[in-house]
């Protein structure tokens, strides 16, 4: 990961939308990974979380665990992250399925010494230096970074909207289209803009498309 220097400081430079996903190799609840290797051809949703044994984060992750389903539907692995040890996971997977039934059965990085969250920017000083803040990596089957979400520790993620952009992102993908704004499952996608002439001429004459002008136009998928 490349490093600028900034008033003599080394520091990390966030990933970026667009960017191949940093590399490593981490112990997990599930056992060793190296993200080069994990869940080929699948996409990945990267996330971390401040502390165990506490109460936002546990409703995160039992959130993560109670939709993964849905997850697996679109054809995604999660992957959990703290600055916690290995036991310490362990110990608080077991103790929120043994109160509340839900068992986080997805892999958890013990990342106890911050190499992977300081590759991708997750301890923010401002916020704190010792505990990640709630980051959310989306990386698609070639390890290429498509969206990133940032919340401070005080405030939950939204799991409706974690699914929603990944599905926006996989279908977007597939057809070639773009999501209108509070897009979800079902409603109409935007078109490409036309490129040349002939293409603006065609897309004014198309009447099986629903039109604001040539430049805006949607369809249903």
């Amino acid at each position: 990961m490349e490093k600028v220097n900034v008033n003599e400081e080394k520091v990390y430079m966030m990933p970026r939308i667009g960017d191949d996903a940093p590399d490593f190799t981490a112990n997990t609840t599930t056992g060793e990974i190296t993200l080069s290797d994990f869940a080929k051809d699948k996409w990945i949703v990267l996330f971390s979380h401040p502390a165990d044994f506490t109460p936002v984060c546990t409703t995160e992750l039992s959130g993560f665990a109670l939709r993964k389903e849905e997850f697996d539907a679109l054809n995604t692995e999660l992957l959990g992250l703290s600055i916690d040890s290995i036991h310490s996971h362990l110990g608080w997977v077991n103790n929120v399925h043994e109160k509340t039934g839900v068992y986080f059965d997805f892999p958890i990085i013990a990342d106890i010494d911050m190499k992977v969250a300081r590759l991708y920017g997750m301890l923010q000083p401002n916020e704190s230096e010792t505990a990640a803040v709630r980051a959310v990596f989306i990386i698609d089957p070639n390890k290429k970074i498509r969206l990133v979400m940032y919340y401070p520790m005080n405030v939950g993620r939204n799991m409706n909207e974690i699914l929603r952009s990944l599905e926006a992102l996989q279908l977007s993908d597939e057809h070639g289209v773009a999501m209108p704004l509070d897009w979800e499952r079902g409603d109409k996608v935007i078109m490409p803009a036309p490129k040349n002439l002939k293409e603006m001429e065609e897309r004014l004459k198309d009447d099986s498309i629903e039109k604001v002008d040539f430049y805006l136009a949607k369809k249903s998928i």
